[in-house]
């Protein structure tokens, strides 16, 4: 028993053996996420509820909880009440897969350790696209996780900065994690200054909604830190009906502001601290213009834990070049950044010092 875990031993399994099993683990671990797209941006555990139908609450036992197979078998419907489930599923289980497989061949070989550090990151990318172009939102686990995650990996793993030093890849880590956060962070104070504001027209008999983190409209969910940023930013709107915690306003024509620390109901000034819930109709809202979120400074941030201050550079400039082109040909005026942010990432772990390599040998 004691040969089980003989290095030697293991170095004899064939290399594509590992091919395979990281392909597996990574469909199963593109179970998980798909439970982390659908609960994070709700607040919900990813742990408790145990996997469920969202339709009919039927709890799916393991030999249906099989990544791949069991959607294909079910022909994407719920075993129980044989309600519809999203090909998200099947694609995100399949996606993670595939890039858990395209780490272990690209990085594999050299360190089994670096790749299962880049397999990390992309599964990370995985569910930040996903919630982005679902909800236009990026979880904080994700973003902050990945930022304390990014500078640990870079104390153990130091190759992942093609160094043995560990001393060189955190001062790389932490020069990464500052550029990438500082620069992001400043294009979204200059896009608040420069763009203004922004008004939004609502379905007819829809709600919003004011809650203790976020504004909910019809269509997207806003955090109120991607709104206010200086003391003077303001969400404006008029409504014929408003309902607080306690208490109803009708009015032909109510006035509604809210900023930070601070809610006005026409002439009446209340504190937002002792309003948790607020819910109106409106057929449009005012608000304050932003170049991007603040979720996408956190991830920049993360990304530079990870990669460095080059990896910073190439991602911001790649990202942009990527969201310009789909933002000009769809003619979006707001924009799931997160996708093209991820996206130059992974071009800069997989390919950046070919890159790198290819730049200064034709200099």
């Amino acid at each position: 028993m004691n040969n089980v875990f003989d290095p030697e031993i293991w170095a004899k399994v064939p290399f594509h053996f590992w091919s395979v099993v990281l392909f597996g683990f990574g469909c199963m671990v593109g179970s998980f996420l798909n439970v982390c797209i659908h609960r994070l941006p709700l607040d919900q555990s990813v742990v408790s509820p145990p996997s469920h139908c969202p339709h009919c609450k039927y709890s799916i036992p393991w030999y249906l909880n099989v990544p791949l197979f069991t959607w294909l078998w079910l022909g994407g419907k719920c075993a129980n009440c044989k309600a519809k489930i999203s090909v998200r599923y099947f694609i995100i289980e399949l996606l993670t897969g595939v890039a858990f497989l395209a780490c272990w061949l690209q990085f594999g070989e050299a360190s089994p350790l670096v790749a299962l550090v880049w397999c990390t990151v992309l599964a990370g990318f995985i569910v930040g696209t996903a919630t982005d172009f679902e909800h236009l939102i990026i979880p904080d686990q994700i973003t902050l996780g990945g930022i304390g995650v990014g500078v640990m990996m870079s104390l153990f793993v130091p190759e992942i900065h093609n160094t043995a030093s560990r001393f060189e890849a955190m001062k790389d880590s932490f020069i990464g994690l500052a550029l990438g956060g500082g620069l992001l962070y400043a294009v979204v104070r200059g896009g608040k200054l420069i763009f203004g504001r922004q008004q939004i027209d609502i379905p007819k008999g829809s709600k919003i909604i004011f809650g203790e983190e976020a504004l909910y409209l019809p269509d997207r969910v806003i955090p109120y830190e991607d709104v206010f940023y200086r003391s003077s930013d303001t969400i404006t709107l008029h409504s014929d009906r408003l309902e607080l915690a306690d208490r109803c306003y009708w009015n032909a024509n109510i006035e509604v502001s809210l900023l930070a620390g601070k809610l006005r109901v026409n002439d009446e000034d209340l504190d937002p601290e002792k309003e948790p819930y607020m819910s109106l109709q409106a057929d449009t809202i005012d608000l304050p213009r932003e170049a991007m979120g603040l979720g996408d400074v956190k991830l920049m941030a993360a990304i530079g834990a990870f990669t460095g201050w080059a990896g910073v550079l190439f991602t911001l400039t790649i990202s942009s070049v990527l969201g310009a082109a789909v933002g000009l040909t769809l003619r979006q005026q707001r924009l799931a950044y997160v996708p093209y942010i991820s996206a130059a990432a992974v071009i800069w772990i997989f390919f950046g010092k070919d890159l790198v390599t290819l730049w200064l040998g034709g200099s």
